[in-house]
């Protein structure tokens, strides 16, 4: 079973995070302090190249004001 961070359903969430984000019309660096994280830390969520639990996408769901059914649908 490949890990989590390499398949589709992965990859479909991280861009409907970042499609979120854009809509929002915040940055990455105005997410990332609302997140008390890094830019840096985002932008590997958004690159694919760091994974994010449920707990995470359900602080990003409240910052974009969508619902977790929107990321994971």
């Amino acid at each position: 079973m490949p890990r989590a961070i390499y398949t589709k359903d992965h990859n479909v969430i991280v861009e409907r995070l970042i499609k979120a984000r854009l809509e929002s019309g915040l940055g990455q660096v105005e997410v990332a302090e609302r997140l008390g994280k890094t830019q840096s830390y985002l932008s590997k969520i958004e690159s694919g190249q760091r994974r994010f639990d449920v707990l995470q996408l359900k602080e990003f769901a409240k910052i974009y004001k969508k619902s977790l059914d929107y990321f994971v649908r």
